[in-house]
């Protein structure tokens, strides 16, 4: 069962890497809205809280990625490069 934790975390961590990627290369997040993104952020910070003191490293590893890869298309959001 282990593993499989592994792997769902790993897929889902993942999940905002093709987003990020293009927001580093466009140096724009234009196409994605600011609900989606503070609701996504908000989510990602709450759960990341809860899952903390269990120690459960499947989910932190997951919500860890999660903030970093999300970090990077609220910058270019907020910072938009021309």
């Amino acid at each position: 069962m282990e593993i499989l934790g592994w792997i769902g975390s790993v897929l889902l961590a993942f999940c905002g890497l093709p987003q990020a990627i293009e927001s580093w290369k466009t140096k724009s997040s234009a196409g994605l809205t600011w609900g989606l993104l503070a609701m996504w952020f908000a989510g990602e910070i709450f759960t990341f809280i809860y899952i903390l003191p269990k120690m459960d490293l499947p989910l932190l590893f997951n919500y860890t990625a999660n903030i970093i890869f999300l970090a990077i298309i609220i910058y270019f959001k907020l910072c938009p490069k021309k």
